[in-house]
């Protein structure tokens, strides 16, 4: 049963804001597991190993730049992020908060681009885990194999799913081991390029401020945007410890605390990390150079044997951590988002319940769960190549949940911007200027994506990754429709917001 609470609705905010409880664990979680919760989940090592090269290929030695060009719309919304929580810390995040400024068909589709955000990557990252399984394993032939690799990611899912079935706490200490491992291991591969670049000859680069030029950079603004975008790509994930308010000490600001600290560390390892990798490396395309073709699916596995020798299996394994850990933590806040989505009867009631003994979302993380198998089974089947596209078009659904949140953030406390420098920036300039940003990269990813040789498939003249992109946000569309009549779902829609 579900009971209200009220909170003050941080300085300056809107008060006597009523949130639901909805009998998920409380305070189980303090300011760390927040913070390692939001960097987990974006999988920082996977997350590098696979975007650095193509963010090279399109900026060269300007990359370190792009990286902290891209991280400026993320961290403002981190901001619009924790002044909505500090008022309204409820698990539904977005969902909770788009409603309560624009209205219940905002808040549906925001909800919907949390849990198709976390349904597709989830598919990806199921891949990834099963490929890297099998390269640990006997000469790494099965990793080609995708029937095996299919069903390995297909149990990497179920475990994971069951989990955070069985309780917050059992979650936290499983990705606690997975954060370990995977930050000891690029913690050793760094130090190894370290030792290499300090001691051994100089077949790499030096250290240049050129690369953090903006005015070089800028020579080719197509190349900056690009390169952006892809680095909007690899920061999402840290607001996962916003879905898991409700389970946190303090829920109206450790959380948005959790958030912004975790933005920043994030920034700090994406920029270190590529620098170390330029220096030694390089941007060339040849042998284990970033530029190089052969090596921008995975940069960190092209140069582990040179840079680890018969350790390399080390990065291996912090790739395969990074990617479950991924796995783990993207299950959490889609099912919270659709808990919350239930208990605010905008899913049917089943959606909202909490299993009585784990206090987790049972139902609907068992849902999550299944919906991620079946899409990554379905598309694994029918086209690797759409289902490559269709994980291309996360971008859009990133940029339109956080963009939402900008919004929502900026409309919700516009009464209050003008009691306070604080207010004016923080819930005000900043969250509008970041949604105003990412409405633009929303816009301008998918005019790229219309392009038929953008991707590895195309459907009537058009590229495969817009379809799959603008087909499943319309999709949510559809099912806010069908709810909007259900006996069930249907007062959610004509109440008042």
């Amino acid at each position: 049963m579900s009971t209200d609470m009220t909170t003050a609705g941080g300085p300056g905010g809107p008060s006597g804001t009523t949130v639901q409880a909805k009998g998920l664990r409380a305070g189980i979680l303090d300011l760390g597991d927040s913070v390692m919760l939001g960097l987990a989940s974006t999988a920082p090592v996977y997350s590098l190993a696979a975007t650095l090269g193509l963010i090279v290929a399109v900026n060269g030695n300007y990359t370190p730049f792009v990286l902290l060009l891209g991280f400026i719309p993320v961290l403002f919304i981190a901001y619009a992020f924790r002044e909505l929580n500090s008022a309204m810390p409820d698990c539904g995040t977005t969902f909770t908060w788009s409603r309560r400024a624009f209205g219940p068909w905002a808040g549906w589709m925001g909800g919907w681009g949390v849990a198709l955000a976390g349904i597709v990557v989830l598919a990806n990252l199921a891949q990834v885990a099963g490929q890297y399984l099998w390269l640990l394993i006997g000469d790494g032939s099965l990793a080609q194999n995708k029937l095996v690799v299919t069903g390995t990611g297909v149990l990497f899912i179920v475990l994971m799913t069951l989990v955070n079935y069985r309780g917050i706490r059992l979650g936290e200490h499983v990705q606690r081991v997975l954060t370990y491992v995977q930050y000891i291991a690029l913690g050793i591969f760094a130090l190894a390029i370290v030792i290499r670049i300090v001691g051994g000859p100089p077949e790499g680069q030096a250290f240049d401020f050129e690369w953090f030029n903006p005015v070089g950079a800028f020579a080719d603004p197509g190349a900056v945007v690009h390169g952006s975008l892809l680095a909007l790509f690899i920061y999402w994930g840290w607001d996962t410890c916003l879905a898991l308010n409700e389970e946190t000490e303090n829920p109206s600001k450790t959380p948005g605390r959790g958030a912004v600290i975790s933005a920043f560390v994030l920034v700090a390892i994406y920029v270190s990390v590529a620098l170390l990798v330029m220096m030694y490396a390089t941007v060339g395309s040849d042998g284990i150079g970033l530029g190089n073709e052969a090596n921008q699916a995975d940069v960190f596995l092209a140069m582990k044997d040179v840079v680890l020798g018969p350790w390399g299996w080390l990065i291996v394994v912090a790739v395969l951590a990074s990617v479950l850990s991924s796995t783990q933590t993207t299950i959490l806040p889609t099912a919270r988002g659709t808990l919350s989505m239930g208990t605010h009867g905008a899913l049917p009631p089943k959606f909202g319940e909490v299993h009585p003994r784990n206090q987790t979302p049972g139902f609907s993380t068992k849902v999550m769960g299944i919906a991620a198998g079946a899409y990554y089974v379905v598309m694994s089947f029918l086209s690797e190549n759409l289902l490559a596209d269709s994980i291309s078009a996360i971008s859009l659904f990133i940029a339109f949940y956080y963009a939402l949140t900008g919004f929502a953030c900026f409309w919700y406390f516009r009464g209050t911007l003008r009691e306070s420098a604080r207010n004016l920036w923080f819930r005000g300039i900043l969250p509008l200027l970041g949604a105003l940003l990412l409405t633009a990269a929303f816009f301008i990813s998918a005019v790229q994506m219309w392009d038929p040789a953008y991707g590895d498939t195309q459907i009537f003249g058009v590229g495969g990754a817009f379809v799959s992109g603008v087909v499943l946000l319309a999709l949510g569309v559809v099912l806010a429709a069908v709810c909007r009549f259900l006996p069930s779902t249907r007062g959610y829609f004509l109440a008042k917001k």
